[in-house]
């Protein structure tokens, strides 16, 4: 299994703090930089309610991040995507976006954060 470290030296340790997908142990970074349409849809959705999302999306251009979901949008080479195109050739008519909930963390996986 292949393991990416992202050095984060250069973000603010309290803009971390207050990311919804900061949990300390990157249990949920399989989500961000998933190629699965249905993951890619559950990290929009655990951003969509996240409180420094537009910085995140900000930072993340900023940086030129190659690909993964940043502040609830999509990257791929280093621009926002509307909407990842499944393998294979395009259906004729167009599918509808996928939105999937946010699926609801086990109590052992929530981080108690102290200020």
């Amino acid at each position: 299994m292949l393991e990416i470290q992202i050095p984060l030296v250069d973000i603010d340790p309290v803009f971390r703090a207050k990311a919804r997908c900061a949990d300390g142990s990157g249990t949920l970074s399989h989500l961000f930089f998933s190629e699965d349409l249905i993951d890619i849809a559950r990290a929009k959705a655990i951003c969509s309610k996240c409180s420094v999302a537009d910085a995140c999306l900000a930072g993340a251009l900023e940086r030129a991040e190659a690909w993964g979901v940043w502040g609830g949008q999509l990257l791929q080479n280093g621009h926002v995507v509307t909407n990842k195109r499944r393998r294979g050739r395009p259906p004729k008519t167009p599918r509808p976006e996928l939105v999937v909930d946010e699926v609801p963390l086990p109590p052992y996986f929530k981080v108690v954060r102290t200020a």
